[in-house]
């Protein structure tokens, strides 16, 4: 491997030394990923719900039950395997806090919210490798898909999941080629074989369909394999032990994970290539432009000078109109996330009502406790109630407006650089007063990213934590305890303050939404409108010129065409190379 490992080392060394000049801050980008110490090459585990994810990391761990299965997953966590010399988990919270829990599988399944769950556990495998094991991340749950693509840049490679149920989605497509804009080492796992028989079929069809959608992995290894009966093999005699795990292609999987790991190196390497591949297109193609407009070709200024006319009338006449359908699905928004949190908080009024009429004095007496678990939940549901409906004003807003591309750098910036509404910065608030409400809530709250998958934008979302401050037990225990009609008292004071502050900050942050998204339209409007007039004083230079400034002009032009090109030929031609990293399957039918 050194020959390979000595190409793309030159690979990326000329690619950086040409971004310095061609584009500093892609360069500055592509050597901060260089620098980021490989401590252990890191699989990510990534795929559509219900593949068998989760069941797959067991088999490969070889610890049955290990990563919750079978469960409708709520958390937007991902779980992170490391190698250690007993069992432990630690769970990351909203505000930022580490702590050890003792129940892996009531975090793991969304009974309690939390950022990032790290399994600590000596199975032979993490001693080579870590694994991430992800939330589902189709179609169907956008918010997980974009929590999945967060952790897929923590990935040395990936290990992308389908089952032999049916033949890759578009979803599952769609998200492959997003998550591999900075991975280039995919492995690919075909579950449940044991289920279905004709996963051969299936397997060429996925084969068929990447060779369609997604050419770079036509060729990528596809491992066959058996969760269950890996698993049964654990617990099995002796006799039948071997039998059972080579039936089940787990330990095939697992060989070609260890191997891959042991390529670490020229897999980070192949990583800082794939990611400065979109930097070398866009350069190669802003200087194929420029080749053109020193040419000085009427058509080309009049379509360049049209292009140019048609975007600024474009802003002007449709400015007020996209204002107020901004504002329009802004306030329908809001008042459909406020009505359900009404409805969510009436709910929860009335059972609690209910069992402070039916309860003994015992569990009147953990009436805070459960109070206080509840509304987490409410402030969990209405966090993803929220990510749901930025994405959904978004794909709205911005529908047959402009190249995602153009807007969602700005939108980033703009939901977390802080709100225009009070300049407070995290925007951190808490609340406690006779009712004993503490409300976190606010950038500094939970940090995740919601995602606008039709229309390619991540939005920055800080999600909602609320519960019960220390001042509503003691006010609870001082002044209800036992006594039915004072838990009633409580229990609408508590609820009714928890309302009001969720609605004033479920307000503001549609405020937030509301400002971001402006500013990034606006915005990309007026880049676009400044690469348009550069692209247009370049052909009237060309015009005014003799023909010997023309070709002047235009060698220039082709000279730097040619830079990217041939930067981005090298790193083609290293990245071609890099796919020998990635094992074959022992299987010669899915080679």
């Amino acid at each position: 491997m050194q020959d390979l490992t000595a190409l793309l080392d030159d690979a990326v060394r000329d690619t950086v030394s040409y971004l310095r000049t061609a584009d500093p801050d892609a360069a500055a980008d592509l050597v901060e990923l260089r620098r980021a110490h490989l401590t252990r090459p890191g699989v990510v585990v990534v795929g559509e719900t219900k593949r068998g994810k989760s069941s797959l990391i067991n088999a490969l761990l070889g610890v049955p039950g290990l990563s919750p299965v079978d469960a409708a997953v709520t958390t937007a966590a991902y779980l992170s395997f490391v190698p250690g010399s007993v069992f432990s988990a630690r769970a990351w919270l909203p505000g930022g806090a580490e702590i050890e829990i003792d129940s892996l599988d009531e975090w793991a399944r969304g009974k309690q919210r939390t950022r990032k769950i790290e399994v600590t556990h000596p199975a032979p495998l993490l001693q080579y490798l870590t694994l991430l094991d992800t939330p589902g991340a189709g179609g169907l749950d956008p918010v997980h898909a974009t929590i999945a693509l967060d952790a897929v840049r923590r990935a040395t490679a990936l290990l992308f999941v389908a089952d032999a149920s049916a033949p890759l989605s578009q979803p599952e497509l769609d998200f492959l080629a997003a998550a591999t804009e900075r991975v280039d080492a995919v492995v690919f796992a075909l579950t449940k074989i044991d289920a279905y028989p004709q996963w051969r079929t299936i397997a060429e069809d996925n084969r068929s369909l990447l060779q369609a959608h997604a050419p770079r992995f036509a060729a990528a290894p596809w491992f066959p394999v058996s969760a269950r009966l890996a698993e049964i093999a654990l617990t099995a005699d002796p006799a039948t032990r071997d039998t059972l795990a080579a039936e089940s292609k787990v330990p095939d999987l697992q060989h070609a994970l260890v191997e891959l790991a042991g390529r670490g190196h020229q897999l980070r390497l192949a990583n800082v290539l794939r990611a400065a591949h979109r930097d070398l297109t866009r350069l190669r193609d802003a200087g194929d432009q420029r080749v053109k407009a020193s040419a000085a070709d009427p058509a080309a200024q009049a379509a360049t000078r049209a292009e140019r006319a048609a975007l600024a009338a474009r802003k002007r006449t449709e400015s007020r109109q996209w204002t107020l359908r901004l504002n329009t699905e802004i306030q329908h928004a809001r008042v459909a996330v406020v009505g359900h949190l009404r409805t969510r908080i009436t709910e929860v009024q009335h059972d609690y009502a209910r069992r402070i009429d039916t309860a003994g004095s015992e569990a009147l007496s953990a009436l805070p406790d459960e109070l206080d678990t509840q509304l987490q939940a409410v402030a969990a549901q209405m966090s993803a109630t929220l990510e749901d409906t930025y994405r959904d004003v978004a794909e709205k807003v911005l529908a047959d407006t402009f190249d995602p591309a153009l807007v969602s750098a700005t939108l980033r910036h703009t939901m977390t650089a802080g709100p225009p509404r009070d300049g407070a910065g995290d925007n951190v608030l808490i609340a406690l007063s006779a009712g004993g409400i503490a409300l976190i809530a606010g950038r500094g709250a939970m940090i995740g990213l919601s995602a606008v998958a039709g229309a390619g934008f991540l939005i920055p979302f800080a999600g909602l934590g609320l519960g019960l401050a220390a001042g509503g037990y003691v006010i609870y225990r001082r002044r209800v305890h036992t006594d039915r009609r004072h838990a009633h008292t409580w229990l609408r004071d508590v609820l009714g303050e928890a309302r009001a502050a969720l609605t004033d900050e479920i307000s503001g942050r549609f405020t937030d939404l509301q400002y971001s998204l402006a500013v990034a339209l606006d915005d990309a409007i007026e880049r676009r409108l400044r690469e348009l007039d550069a692209l247009i004083a370049e052909i009237d230079a060309a015009a005014a010129e003799d023909a010997a400034g023309r070709a002047k002009r235009r060698a220039a032009a082709t000279t730097d065409r040619d830079a990217a090109a041939a930067r981005l030929r090298q790193a083609d031609e290293a990245l071609l190379r890099a796919r020998s990293l990635t094992p074959a399957p022992i299987d010669e039918g899915l080679r």
